[in-house]
């Protein structure tokens, strides 16, 4: 995938999913062949020469400019996050470095002393590809009991979050309304993927999904944008039930994001993550070697 063709669909698509009787363009009754808007019909919402449009659709143009890409921006109603998204794709085009590859992901220390610190929230280190670099034992248990908590340390067995949202059915069957979930994380992806052109890992993720996911493949082609950085979920959880959590990612710039599940005080949410903790908790002293009852020697008379 290359910028071109992203900031291509990306317009087409817009387009497309924009009704001239919603942004009071006249129709005169008459029958169009493609829904939506035609390229000339935007091109005059957005003040630039139909022309001009097109190349810039067709993937013939770079030298969009920020004022211009707001233009379009308004005439097909983006909100910010998309708006935003609009400027990277561009941004791509215009600076696309070919063979580069993006430093690898690690876990700070300081990140590390957040995850002890928030012992009793769940909470898990995510990578811009989703990955899992780390997390604490609550969140592993929220999150991906079923999975080994040792395995974001192991770089060939991490586990990656928009893959377990998509193709293992104990993370689907977590979310209540799956779909909601599953548009956010195809959202995020794609602004990742509009920042981070040249991340070759990444464009084999999306491969992946696309091939062995009908739903990604058809929420992907979309191109609907949305910046899960704060969202309720409501959750059934295999070991206590029903809960709703706030996910929120907690940044202060590039690299991983910290992603926190918050719970209302005194709720039936909040007494399950309480009785959650508890569990894991009790199970993970009981695996513990160091835990194991001293064996009692027998007494005889030399004692």
């Amino acid at each position: 995938m290359d910028g071109k063709t992203r900031l291509g669909d990306f317009l087409q698509t817009r387009r497309s999913q924009l009704r001239p009787e919603a942004v009071g363009v006249p129709t005169y009754g008459e029958r169009r062949r493609v829904p939506g808007l035609r390229r000339e019909e935007l091109a005059l919402l957005a003040g630039v020469s139909a022309s001009y449009y097109s190349r810039l659709e067709q993937g013939q143009s770079l030298s969009a400019s920020p004022e211009v890409l707001d233009a379009i921006a308004r005439a097909l109603r983006l909100d910010e996050s998309e708006r935003r998204y609009l400027h990277d794709l561009a941004r791509a085009d215009r600076q696309r470095t070919r063979g580069r590859r993006p430093a690898p992901e690690r876990v700070t220390e300081a990140m590390r002393q957040l995850l002890n610190v928030l012992g009793d929230v769940p909470a898990v280190v995510l990578g811009r590809r989703s990955d899992v670099l780390a997390w604490n034992r609550l969140g592993h248990a929220l999150f991906a009991g079923h999975l080994d908590p040792g395995a974001p340390d192991l770089p060939a067995q991490r586990p990656d979050m928009a893959r377990l949202v998509f193709l293992d059915s104990h993370v689907r069957d977590l979310y209540v309304d799956w779909p909601s979930k599953a548009r956010a994380v195809v959202g995020n992806l794609r602004i990742v993927a509009a920042r981070h052109p040249e991340d070759v890992a990444l464009h084999a993720l999306l491969g992946e999904l696309s091939a062995k996911s009908t739903e990604f493949a058809s929420m992907w082609a979309d191109h609907r944008i949305k910046a899960c950085t704060v969202a309720p979920y409501e959750m059934r959880h295999p070991l206590v039930g029903s809960l709703t959590v706030v996910q929120q990612t907690l940044s202060s710039g590039p690299g991983p994001g910290v992603v926190v599940a918050t719970t209302e005080p005194g709720s039936p949410s909040r007494a399950a993550l309480t009785l959650l903790a508890q569990a894991t908790g009790e199970a993970t002293t009981q695996d513990s070697p160091s835990s194991a009852p001293a064996r009692t020697r027998p007494r005889t008379g030399k004692d």
